[in-house]
């Protein structure tokens, strides 16, 4: 009789529902996961590393290229642990723009998760779907900042720029008659903000769509239900944030836990799972998509009421305005020294976490007194996801370690940084 023995299959990297640069050695017998070992090491950025012989201005542009998924929450983490150390103060009107635009990236996180995560297991117009809203709020980044996805936005006391008064229009195209193109634009004469509203109004509708062709789908319950099951205790234990814990009941949220900027002051709530499986955590997803929503909507609110400055008055951290710059010796040079030397933190450590798109974002910095950090350390909530692979895929088919890596929502930027 032949001896009956596991195999072993190589999965990824060029595996298109890998997510990244991913090697996972897989044990099979038969059909059926006995080991997964996930193999990093192949888009190693040495992020931490570069940022030691950079300004700490400088590195900002970094952040967004870790999880360039959810860009501005990055540079959040980081601007934050910045201003741990040096102590200033950010204007309010700041903290809302900042609240504002991690929410936005929240939601274009999760919207090219689901879009993935559902292509992975076999939909592909949730793709389509997704895709179309992504598109609007990639103009917002590209309104505010000028870059669609590595905005560098955020400043340590603030951030670059206000909103701006008009939107960006779509021009006449030979290929677009005048009311397609009107129709385009419908949107597009105001402000920013007004743009921002209208797509906060249009955003519940979408993801009902969503979530008529997935929650109740026949297929997609038999791809999800029961996969990947964490209990609250393992998830705790292997230090799950996020969506990731969420979904496996604990309602662990930064937001409402260790609040930052402005978050004590807007309503939302925190959608927990009950059963930590692939289905629990898309519930999660969906419904923190709808919250980050009524946060954004909230935020436009209190932004068009409330003018001011949006970076701190301090110049040793932030560059005088132009015109100051031009008519003032005094503010030349604290110009000229900010964009040449770069501004110095006083000396010491701090730690400073956001509650990204995907997690716990973390900065742990250490600074020696000089321009540039002593020592960068990230926290990338998709690391810890990443080692519980292993014992999430264990005894279940091939077929299903897709839909576990989808419903991980991995980075492959942030895990090899």
């Amino acid at each position: 009789m032949p001896e009956i023995r596991n195999y072993t299959l190589n999965f990824g990297p060029q595996h298109p529902a890998a997510h990244g640069v991913l090697r996972l050695v897989l044990e099979l017998d038969g059909e059926v996961i006995q080991r997964a070992d996930p193999h990093i090491g192949l888009l190693h950025r040495a992020t931490e590393k570069l940022a030691e012989s950079k300004t700490f201005m400088q590195s900002v542009p970094y952040m967004d290229r870790l999880d360039y998924v959810s860009m501005m929450a990055n540079e959040h983490g980081y601007v934050l642990a910045i201003e741990k150390l040096l102590g200033v103060d950010v204007p309010v009107r700041a903290q809302y723009i900042r609240v504002m635009f991690d929410e936005i990236t929240r939601i274009l996180n999760h919207l090219l998760w689901l879009g993935a995560h559902a292509l992975d297991v076999g939909a592909m117009t949730v793709f389509l779907y997704a895709f179309r809203e992504r598109e609007d709020l990639m103009d917002c980044y590209e309104a505010v900042s000028g870059a669609r996805m590595h905005a560098a936005y955020y400043r340590p006391g603030g951030v670059y720029r206000d909103l701006p008064d008009a939107m960006p229009k779509y021009e006449a195209q030979i290929s677009r008659n005048a009311r397609a193109m009107a129709e385009m634009n419908q949107a597009r004469h105001g402000s920013l903000l007004d743009f921002i509203e209208d797509f906060t109004a249009r955003f519940p509708k979408c993801v009902d769509d969503y979530e008529t062709l997935l929650t109740d789908n026949r297929i997609w319950k038999q791809r999800t239900v029961g996969i990947g099951v964490v209990s609250p205790e393992r998830a705790l234990a292997l230090g799950f944030t996020g969506p990731m814990i969420r979904g496996s009941g604990i309602e662990w949220d930064l937001r409402k836990k260790q609040p930052y900027e402005v978050y004590a002051h807007l309503n939302f709530d925190i959608p927990v799972g009950r059963n930590g499986d692939c289905y629990d955590r898309y519930l999660v997803r969906i419904e923190e998509m709808r919250q980050s929503n009524s946060i954004v909507r909230q935020c436009v609110e209190w932004l068009r009421s409330n003018p001011g400055p949006v970076i701190t008055a301090n110049h040793k951290v932030a560059p005088p305005s132009r015109v100051d710059m031009k008519s003032n010796m005094e503010e030349l040079i604290h110009h000229f020294k900010l964009f040449t030397e770069g501004m110095h933190v006083p000396e010491g450590e701090a730690y400073a976490a956001v509650e990204a798109p995907k997690g716990e974002f973390g900065i742990y910095l250490i600074s020696d007194g000089a321009n540039k950090p002593y020592r960068l350390k990230i926290r990338a909530p998709g690391f810890a996801h990443l080692a519980a692979l292993n014992e999430m895929s264990r005894g279940h088919m091939l077929a299903d370690a897709v839909a576990i890596i989808g419903t991980q929502d991995i980075v492959f930027g942030e895990i090899d940084r």
